[in-house]
């Protein structure tokens, strides 16, 4: 086992004539150069920051998947019929005389000639020129205005003059609603409140934990620095490379939290260290070589498991994936460098305060929690199974989670995309709003037969005639009964490709293919399902080998794991009881499909963030003493107060997204708020210390064979 820390009794320097860490030499680097360590990162964020407001960015989603119908019909059409390949734009119109009422058409064509001058706009079917585009009533009707380019490449102005040419045809009798993806992405959400929300939050925290808003100030800029400098980088990077336009928003939601959460970390360890008796500058490098270490450990395996992400082949994820690993990288940069520097500007000030807490009679590290730890070891099996029952219990309604994305039935009832929905839904039944395509490739009579089968399939509410677009290649629309996010809509897309369509190739040697956006969106969702399991077990399998490697016990790592899936899945339960059933009044839909895979990349690594900054200080007394319920106790009151601060810095933050007003946000904010609460809360604070306390000295234990085959990774500085 690794020997015990070494102590630094003058400043950079270290007892005896052991050669100071990698860890040290930076810390005493950006120490001594202090300066030029803080102009350094405020040159880089400057111009970072005007880089990427002068260029601008070129957000870019790609939701493709090679080899998947949905996919392989966008391909049919992107080649064969273009003009069929574009996104669409549906402007739903009520009037309450009537759609036919003189006035009223005058009103609704010269709009519509307006619209048709816009850009991007291939064609616009008027509904006095479809029948089917007005319902039985004659007092709902929709026009489909075609666009030459998919969603995502449809700047958002232009989105939005069409909006507005539409809407600018409204009357007292007269209402002008919009669907389609351009129309949701122009109305896209600020989350700006949400993260002022979150930083205002963790000050007050911070406050309340430290005494000081000076103290509490830097952390909150070392996570700023690193935001906003990964934010520029991604701005500019859009411009070479696929980067999805709610990336962002998740950046600095992750940015924020992490970040404030690893400078915490090493600046509570820089702070006991004082309360110690050590100067500031043994001070500052003693942190930076014992939590300092505990951060890069943590942020690497996050790093990791992001950028397993990638290998998923999930083209929408790619990106997210590396600008999220990206920030996470500069968040752990900037404690381990920044920080230090700015210990080195502002330590007196800091010092100041914490002697005259130490001269009060204070304690940096509290007794109560060494209570807690003992009255937690004496009920050891109830600490331990109560809570653990419980959370599992927690879990078990991610077992019925469905994947999908949210659509305009998820929006606010105050957009228009809702409200043109919810038209849609009265004037022509649920399933108008997520219509299924069916590529045919054959001719016309293979078409036909084809349209007469879905006709007669349960669940098909109705399937248009054929739409032919020359060179034995048509296009034949499926209106389903259920709403798109219905589960019996998956169920017919399976139903259609499954038994429906391949008896009708069969029969008349043509190929059919079913897309649209909302088999598209099962397409995706049967992606990440099929994929996650591999993922689970590589990042699952890298924590349990670091933690090997770490600590160097056997029971360790199994145990972080149990506990670590524990704590996702219940963030899984909980959120699926919330937005897929529909609990605390918000809109019932289906999970979004990249944010389960995201959580528990993100989780997994704030996981191991709390476990080895804990369990390093039981080691720590451990390679003291000897004495494993002596090693839980010192461990967790001299760690204690900081998970449960550095856990509540994290809830807030992300909690702080459910006001942002975008569901995906709200999902991945809401998940992993409850999965920190779980881990810094529950687990490390109850069931981990019972656990270990029943492991008793067996938790350090490793087989001898095994011991001299595996390298040597201390978190300690031996």
């Amino acid at each position: 086992m690794a020997t015990p820390n070494r102590t630094l009794t003058e400043a950079g320097d270290s007892s005896g004539t052991a050669r100071p860490s990698l860890f040290e030499r930076l810390a005493q680097v950006s120490y001594r150069r202090k300066w030029w360590a803080l102009v350094g990162w405020v040159v880089v964020l400057l111009a970072v920051s005007m880089g990427s407001q002068a260029v601008g960015d070129d957000y870019h989603n790609d939701f493709g998947l090679p080899g998947t119908d949905s996919q392989k019909a966008l391909n049919v059409l992107q080649d064969r019929a273009p003009s069929q390949a574009g996104a669409t734009v549906t402007i739903v119109l009520e009037a309450d005389g009537g759609l036919t009422a003189a006035q009223t058409r005058e009103r609704v064509e010269s709009m519509l000639a307006q619209v048709k001058k816009e850009p991007h706009v291939v064609s616009v079917v008027s509904p006095y020129d479809n029948r089917q585009a007005v319902s039985k009533d004659g007092t709902i009707g929709y026009v489909s205005v075609a666009l030459d380019k998919q969603s995502e490449d449809i700047p958002t102005e232009d989105a939005q003059k069409i909006i507005d040419t539409a809407q600018k045809a409204e009357t007292a009798g007269l209402r002008a609603e919009l669907s389609g993806d351009p129309v949701r992405a122009a109305q896209g959400e600020d989350s700006g409140s949400a993260e002022g929300i979150g930083i205002l939050a963790a000050l007050v925290i911070l406050v309340l934990l430290f005494g000081s808003l000076f103290a509490a100030v830097l952390p909150v800029a070392i996570a700023l620095f690193a935001v906003g400098t990964t934010l520029g980088l991604i701005i500019l990077a859009s411009h070479v490379a696929t980067i999805a336009n709610f990336t962002a928003p998740l950046m600095m939601l992750v940015g924020l939290g992490v970040g404030i959460d690893y400078a915490l970390l090493v600046f509570s360890r820089y702070r006991s260290e004082l309360f110690a008796g050590t100067d500031r500058k043994a001070a500052t490098v003693k942190a930076i070589d014992t939590a300092g270490r505990t951060v890069f450990f943590a942020g690497c395996t996050v790093i990791v498991a992001l950028l397993g992400l990638v290998v998923l082949g999930l083209g929408s994820l790619q990106g997210v994936a590396v600008a999220v690993a990206l920030t996470v990288l500069l968040t752990m940069i900037a404690s381990l460098t920044l920080l230090p520097a700015l210990l080195g500007i502002f330590g007196g000030r800091i010092e100041k305060q914490v002697r005259r807490r130490v001269e009060k009679g204070r304690r940096a590290d509290g007794e109560r929690w060494g209570r807690w730890t003992a009255a937690v070891q004496r009920r050891a099996w109830a600490a331990a199974l109560v809570p653990t029952a419980l959370l599992a219990a927690l879990s078990l309604p991610a077992l019925d989670m469905r994947l999908g994305f949210a659509d305009a039935g998820t929006d606010d009832t105050s957009t228009t995309t809702r409200q043109a929905y919810d038209l849609l839904a009265e004037g022509f039944g649920p399933g108008f709003n997520g219509p299924l395509i069916v590529v045919a490739e054959g001719d016309s009579a293979a078409a036909s037969q084809a349209r007469a089968a879905l006709e007669d399939t349960k669940g098909v509410a109705a399937a248009l005639p054929p739409q032919s677009s020359g060179d034995d290649l048509s296009t034949i629309v499926v209106f389903p009964t259920s709403a798109p996010q219905d589960a019996a809509t998956n169920d017919l897309v399976g139903e259609l490709r499954d038994g429906v369509l391949p008896s009708v190739a069969r029969e008349t040697d043509a190929t059919f293919l079913v897309g649209g956006s909302t088999a598209s969106a099962e397409d995706f969702s049967d992606a990440v399902a099929n994929r996650l399991p591999a993922f689970i077990a590589v990042v699952v399998g890298l924590s349990m080998l670091l933690l090997l490697l770490v600590f160097r016990s056997i029971l360790i790592p199994l145990k972080a794991a149990v506990l670590n899936l524990l704590s996702v899945g219940v963030a899984m339960g909980v959120m699926t009881l919330v937005f897929q059933s529909g609990a605390l009044g918000i809109e019932k839909g289906p999970i979004e499909a990249y944010v389960p895979v995201m959580i528990f990349a993100i989780v997994f690594g704030l996981s191991m963030d709390y476990e080895v900054f804990l369990l390093s200080r039981m080691h720590e007394e451990w390679e003291r003493s000897k004495d494993a319920a002596l090693a839980i106790r010192q461990g967790l009151a001299t760690t204690g107060q900081v998970v449960t601060a550095a856990g509540a810095i994290m809830i807030v933050v992300f909690g702080a997204f459910m006001f942002s007003g975008d569901r995906m946000l709200m999902q991945f904010g809401f998940g992993l708020a409850v999965a920190v609460f779980v881990d810094a809360v529950v687990i490390r604070c109850l069931i981990l210390p019972a656990v270990m306390h029943l492991f008793g000295r067996y938790a350090w234990w490793l087989p001898g064979g095994l011991a001299r085959r595996l390298p040597r990774v201390a978190i300690e500085h031996s």
